[in-house]
């Protein structure tokens, strides 16, 4: 069974105003649902659907992804740093699997 691998580059430390990246990347097959195993059985869709970022609790960043999306996800967007707290990063899959992980940004 394969277990997705989620990581994040973030900074630990932003000026308040400060506009930073976040990357992400997920590693993940991304089974469409359309491929056959040499039996010539359907090999199940199984896709990470969903990625949330919350900043205490707030989403501040949320993506629908679909069967066009390549294995291995990576995800890049921007956020303005405005007060320290934990960042939440959550990749959802289909079958209900939801894997997450945090970060502490702190603002000076």
């Amino acid at each position: 069974m394969f277990t997705p691998a989620p990581r994040v580059q973030v900074p630990s430390t932003a000026a308040n105003g400060e506009v930073f990246p976040v990357k992400t990347l997920i590693s993940h097959p991304m089974e469409t649902g359309l491929r056959h195993d040499d039996r010539g059985n359907a090999i199940p869709r199984k896709i990470i659907n969903k990625f949330i970022c919350r900043h205490n609790g707030v989403v501040v960043f949320s993506v629908d992804l679909h069967e066009a999306m390549a294995a291995n996800p990576f995800i890049e967007f921007y956020l303005r740093a405005t007060e320290s707290g934990r960042l939440e990063f959550v990749w959802e899959e289909d079958g209900g699997g939801v894997h997450v992980l945090e970060h502490q940004l702190t603002v000076a």
